[in-house]
């Protein structure tokens, strides 16, 4: 194990727990590329599925309590206003699909 943990560059299980965690968000932010690449070859054109914005919100969130926990400004400066925009889009998406005025 700690073998596996020197590799990772950690030296404790909580940090190799956090960097598990920070790497699970950034598989997220791909997964979003995967879900809305697929979307728009079967569209046969651009488009952006809700689950885009799912997946941007998980990946976001989780960076940014990595960037938190690690206390790195340049990750919670980076995802913050991205987790915000992510919200607002779903949010704006829940009103459009409800019938309600934007």
């Amino acid at each position: 194990m700690q073998t596996i943990m020197s590799l990772l560059g950690t030296t404790t299980a909580t940090d190799a727990a956090w960097l598990i965690v920070g790497l699970l968000g950034q598989l997220m932010f791909t997964a979003r590329f995967l879900v809305q690449w697929l979307a728009s070859e079967q569209a046969g054109k651009s488009v952006v599925p809700v689950a885009f914005w799912y997946f941007s919100i998980a990946g976001g969130v989780i960076v940014l309590a990595y960037g938190i926990h690690k206390l790195e400004p340049v990750i919670i400066l980076g995802q913050l206003p991205g987790v915000v925009i992510y919200s607002r889009n779903l949010w704006l998406i829940s009103r459009e699909n409800n019938g309600q005025r934007v």
